[in-house]
């Protein structure tokens, strides 16, 4: 036998290039669905300190509203009069700061990029062994 020779048939080397192939799929789903728990994770976390935050702000948001409604009432407007225009300027801010937000979530950045690329560079190598 000549050294470095191999005397497996073709059938035997794609056989076993299928099931090397496999375990590399397998071991990339694997980094990608890691990838993405982990990124999960930290997001979860992150959210429940933001919502914990925007529940205390949104109690003392509410009493700031109702102080400057009195304000404006004190001040000589209706009640209904005063309540409107707070309500109005509450409504104006607050769509711009959905538009922003909505803005910053489309540009968050969630897709496993690394394992997307691994998985094209794997798909190129096997086509390269097959051709």
């Amino acid at each position: 036998m000549a050294a470095g020779r191999d005397d497996r048939s073709i059938g035997e080397l794609f056989s076993e290039l299928a099931q090397e192939t496999s375990t590399l799929v397998r071991q990339e789903m694997r980094l990608a669905g890691e990838e993405i728990g982990l990124r999960a994770s930290r997001a979860g976390k992150d959210i429940g300190f933001a919502a914990a935050g925007v529940v205390l702000l949104v109690v003392s948001f509410l009493v700031v509203v109702a102080a400057i409604i009195i304000i404006l009432a004190d001040l000589g407007l209706d009640w209904w009069l005063a309540a409107l225009i707070v309500a109005v300027v509450l409504g104006l801010v607050g769509g711009a700061l959905v538009r922003r937000g909505v803005a910053a979530l489309k540009r968050a950045e969630i897709l496993p990029r690394r394992t997307i690329q691994h998985l094209k560079e794997d798909q190129e190598w096997v086509k390269e062994q097959i051709g």
